[in-house]
């Protein structure tokens, strides 16, 4: 199977955390904040990041309530993730987001960032939570998938 390439973002309406992976490495790094105004995403932004990476697809993280029932944000996000499907004809994989934020702040709390750069790291690193959990379920898939 060839190695895919991966955008995940972290869907906000002021911030949206963006992260790139790929099958190959299984790994997921975080790669920048998109700024949005008035709930609407910077689209030059991200199309500079999409035809820089030129992923195969997208994942979107899916913002659920802990009961599984969801919130105007999960609508907000499922509509970010249908917007960017069209625009950029790729393949959309929606990914529920609980608890990436809390594993973010650990991750930064645990790494040598000083507390004040926190905030404008937590969106990409919510996205590379979000595509790490992505790219672990495609592993773990494809290890099914071997006889």
């Amino acid at each position: 199977m060839p190695a895919l390439t991966f955008l995940a973002f972290d869907y906000g309406k002021t911030s949206i955390g963006v992260a790139v992976g790929s099958t190959l490495s299984g790994q997921a790094q975080d790669l920048a904040t998109v700024k949005s105004v008035s709930g609407q995403p910077d689209w030059k932004h991200i199309s500079t990041l999409v035809q820089e990476w030129q992923p195969q697809g997208l994942v979107v993280g899916l913002p659920l309530n802990m009961d599984d029932s969801e919130s105007p944000t999960t609508t907000a996000a499922r509509e970010f993730g249908n917007r960017l499907g069209d625009r950029y004809n790729l393949s959309v994989h929606m990914v529920d987001e609980r608890l990436t934020t809390v594993a973010a702040r650990r991750s930064l709390a645990q790494s040598a960032v000083p507390m004040r750069r926190h905030k404008s790291r937590l969106d990409r690193v919510a996205a590379q939570t979000i595509l790490q959990t992505f790219l672990d379920e495609q592993t773990r898939a494809d290890l099914k998938r071997e006889p």
